[in-house]
């Protein structure tokens, strides 16, 4: 599940497991959400398991797009009403090195990034870059390195206050052997990461 603003409203992508990804719009990021459509916004007939962890991006001409997929990675173009997709379902044939799931792509001095869950399990969180948003996308490294505690993992990047901040999860804080899972917060500019930003 993934929110982004657009003008002033709240949108809300979140997977119907088995049933596609839905959308919910709310004038607050705190909700209610309301279902403006009536119905699922991406459906496909293959593995269910594809249509999950859906993430929206808009670039800086205002083109948004929304990635999702496991294993697989799928891309397409989104309406300025952030509710309606323009063109094809894009599937990328030449996904980045351990992808698995849970994109994130952001853009920063023009040049694109997709973190992801990498090849399971247990899960890093591994990145690419890319010179449009679309890809291809070319493997990088890894952010953070798979734990035998992380069956799952979701990275999800931000700035904040001049700093850039990577979250994701990890099963070795509540020292648990199920799929509880804990937050885990690093910052991109602090030792071991800071190389993240200096391709």
């Amino acid at each position: 599940v993934q929110c982004i603003e657009r003008n002033g409203k709240f949108y809300l992508y979140c997977p119907m497991h088995g049933g596609g990804i839905g959308v919910l719009v709310s004038d607050s990021p705190y909700g209610p959400f309301k279902d403006p459509l009536g119905k699922r916004l991406i459906y496909s007939d293959h593995n269910i398991w594809d249509d999950i962890d859906p993430t929206p991006f808009i670039d800086d001409d205002g083109q948004a797009y929304l990635y999702w997929g496991n294993p697989h990675l799928y891309y397409v173009k989104l309406n300025a009403d952030m509710i309606s997709t323009s063109g094809e379902v894009v599937k990328v044939d030449s996904k980045p090195k351990n992808y698995q799931e849970g994109p994130w792509v952001w853009k920063r001095k023009n040049h694109y990034y997709l973190a992801y869950a990498s090849t399971c399990c247990p899960e890093g969180i591994g990145y690419a870059m890319s010179n449009s948003a679309t890809g291809p996308w070319e493997y990088k490294g890894m952010i953070i390195d798979s734990n035998k505690k992380s069956n799952g993992n979701h990275p999800g990047i931000i700035d904040y206050k001049g700093k850039s901040y990577v979250f994701g999860h990890n099963y070795e804080i509540n020292k648990s052997e199920t799929c509880s899972r804990s937050s885990l917060k690093a910052s991109l500019t602090s030792r071991g990461a800071r190389f993240f930003f200096e391709f």
